[in-house]
């Protein structure tokens, strides 16, 4: 599937975390001009895995972590998703204007799915940024692809082509590729065929039914194929996460 193209200012092929990488490695030469490079890819590893933990624990103050996980963490997040919530949990304005605006199909939808609305909203954020990147027509019309569902052989409906990246099997290379994507005349189009695409398809079964756990709704996503990110579900847990903290704050 489609994830919102937050990668506009990186390189266009380019791993996952070559930024994130220099970042690091950058850091650990401040402080330790003399390690080797074999050191390096140890540390490196151990702090792309505190950095996962943090992230699958819903993130929170990223104080928490050392100045080498939080270099990593700040350049191989989606900006334009993650980024737009404050470490305090916080929503912009524009943000909680799209919540509102899919309220009514997020609680629909997540009643199918037997999963958290708060969910369902996370992965539209998501995959469509907020919102703000949108899969268009070639007339600029909206798609009102939310969920960035690929147009296969069997669909009936309207398509539209549009660029996107992809993560090659394997090296985790990010790709741009054009794809066909499914378009929808209307919001509730869109929510009502994701959740028809995932209930039909049973590599998708693990996540459904998993209530307000959204690092199990993320991983049964994952684990089904739903993106090629590497990171996907990561990503998709974290912003769930903060959702459900700020809905119970409500």
């Amino acid at each position: 599937m489609r994830q919102a193209d937050f990668l506009t200012t990186r390189a266009t092929a380019a791993t996952p975390s070559t930024a994130a990488t220099s970042a690091v490695q950058s850091n650990m030469r401040a402080t330790d001009a003399t390690g080797s490079s074999g050191n390096f890819s140890s540390v490196f590893r151990q702090v792309q895995g505190e950095v996962a933990r943090f992230i699958e624990q819903g993130g929170g103050n990223a104080t928490s972590l050392n100045p080498q996980g939080r270099a990593y963490l700040e350049q191989s997040q989606p900006v334009n998703v993650l980024g737009s919530i404050s470490q305090g949990g916080e929503i912009g304005e524009t943000q909680q204007q799209f919540l509102a605006s899919i309220k009514p199909w997020t609680q629909e939808t997540g009643a199918r799915l037997g999963v958290a609305p708060e969910i369902v909203a996370a992965h539209a954020a998501l995959e469509s940024g907020w919102g703000q990147r949108p899969l268009r027509q070639g007339t600029g019309a909206d798609t009102n692809n939310l969920f960035g569902i690929k147009a296969g052989g069997k669909w009936q409906g309207d398509v539209a082509s549009n660029v996107t990246t992809e993560y090659e099997a394997g090296s985790g290379t990010a790709l741009k590729k054009t794809e066909r994507f499914r378009s929808y005349p209307d919001q509730a189009s869109a929510f009502r065929d994701y959740a028809q695409v995932l209930l039909d398809n049973p590599r998708y079964r693990a996540a459904l039914n998993t209530g307000a756990d959204a690092g199990a709704f993320a991983q049964g996503l994952a684990r089904g194929g739903y993106a090629t990110d590497p990171n996907y579900a990561a990503k998709l847990t974290q912003l769930a996460t903060r959702l459900q903290r700020t809905a119970a704050a409500d």
